[in-house]
């Protein structure tokens, strides 16, 4: 096990490659988008997440009052933070945001590209009333260009590192 300089036997975080870090992103459904706001301070907002591995883009789904879709329209940088399968591991994607126009008629392009993000529906009628619900709360899509993926794991094993 590798440890860190100075300190005994306890292990050092492992760096993940860029592999493992899509393989986390597309695991995971669940992290935390972080934006700049005009104070400097960050904005936090957890949310609900699809990653296109192949485009590297990450799609979110929210609507077009919410202080997030606000501060990126400002100021598009923006990462996300996700948690791997322990709290020891984690993947964070950096990258350039960009919010769509609002849906406004039912399948619209934004609409359309909101109904890629969920799993699908078996009922035509179910997905009409998703797209419906989408206009009707003025929904966007928040796509984030991810130029840079980085994050660790730190292996914890034995009794001084029970999870």
């Amino acid at each position: 096990m590798k440890t860190s300089e100075g300190t005994g036997d306890k292990p050092a975080p492992r760096p993940l490659d860029d592999s493992a870090l899509s393989g986390m992103l597309r695991d995971q459904q669940c992290g935390v988008l972080a934006a700049v706001r005009s104070t400097g301070h960050p904005h936090l907002s957890t949310v609900l997440y699809r990653w296109d591995e192949e485009e590297r883009v990450l799609r979110i789904s929210t609507t077009v009052d919410r202080l997030k879709t606000r501060v990126l329209l400002r100021n598009p940088h923006a990462s996300l933070h996700v948690r791997g399968d322990d709290i020891f591991s984690f993947a964070v994607a950096e990258g350039v945001a960009e919010v769509s126009e609002p849906t406004t008629e039912e399948g619209d392009r934004t609409g359309r590209e909101l109904l890629s993000l969920t799993p699908g529906f078996d009922d035509p009628a179910e997905e009409r009333a998703f797209l419906e619900e989408a206009v009707a709360e003025q929904r966007v899509a928040i796509r984030i260009r991810v130029s840079r993926l980085y994050g660790a794991a730190l292996d914890m094993t034995g009794p001084a590192g029970v999870a």
